[in-house]
């Protein structure tokens, strides 16, 4: 593990592994380096590339400074991508993946941008999340209902049965999950505005003109992969591509190959 220190003093552990071309991979809700679907991704990418892994604030080894903004988040990444060196490619899953949106957008620079199923909600393929979706997280983990917050989390921003929530709270990771749920209002702040069912606002990232690939797992819900190609239509450079049989919960060996052709 090393560290880097981000604008306004926080601490943010990250993991360098393989050797060649930069790539900095930016984690979902409730994962860090330890605990995630990039982790091993970053395994099977060191073969051709030196890649990045970090804990976002809050999470993980890394610090989490009061008081949160975006910004500030945008300001972690940026100082994960400055210790990487130019030129640096850039990956982000779910959440993470409108954190990379957003941080190419404010100037953060990188080559390339890869992102996996950011969670939008543009159509009426599923219900949005509820109005007060933010204030009620919030809400939750400011009385430290850890618990209570990742199952609302499940229930009303990912959407899952009310049924596969309650069977996750008898599996091993959920106590992992609880363990890094107050950083789940940070996850709302980049995509609760683009989960209320209405199209992304015209204008929004025109300033991302780097080649970006925008992907979707072939056999995920229609309203994410409706939402991976409304963003590939609107950003200045994208393209969509499918990865057929995939889901959320993505398989390295069906990603690699289609980041590494890209990223090179």
């Amino acid at each position: 593990m090393s560290t880097v220190t981000s604008t306004d003093g926080t601490t943010i552990a990250y993991d360098r592994v393989g050797q060649g071309p930069a790539v900095v991979l930016v984690d979902g809700a409730l994962c860090h380096r330890a605990s995630g679907p990039n982790t091993p991704l970053a395994q099977a990418l060191s073969r051709h590339f030196t890649v990045y892994t970090y804990d976002r604030r809050g999470r993980g080894e890394s610090g989490d400074t009061a008081p949160f903004a975006p910004q500030r988040e945008i300001e972690d990444l940026a100082a994960v991508v400055e210790e990487a060196g130019a030129p640096v490619c850039l990956y982000g899953i779910s959440s993470g993946a409108a954190l990379a949106l957003d941080a190419v957008e404010s100037g953060v620079p990188v080559e390339k941008l890869a992102v996996y199923e950011p969670p939008f909600v543009l159509d009426g393929t599923r219900p949005p999340i509820p109005a007060d979706y933010t204030e009620q997280l919030g809400r939750l983990v400011a009385e430290g209902r850890r618990a209570d917050a990742v199952r609302y989390f499940m229930r009303r921003g990912v959407g899952l049965p009310g049924v596969v929530v309650a069977m996750m709270r008898l599996m091993p990771a959920w106590s992992g999950l609880k363990a890094v749920a107050h950083t789940l209002p940070y996850d709302a702040a980049f995509v609760a505005r683009y989960e209320r069912g209405t199209p992304i606002p015209a204008g929004t990232w025109s300033s991302v003109k780097v080649p970006t690939l925008a992907v979707s797992g072939g056999k995920s819900p229609a309203w994410m992969r409706n939402g991976v190609r409304s963003l590939a239509e609107v950003l200045p450079d994208a393209e969509h591509h499918t990865l057929e049989g995939q889901t959320h919960i993505v398989k390295p060996e069906a990603l690699v190959p289609v980041l590494e052709a890209f990223f090179r």
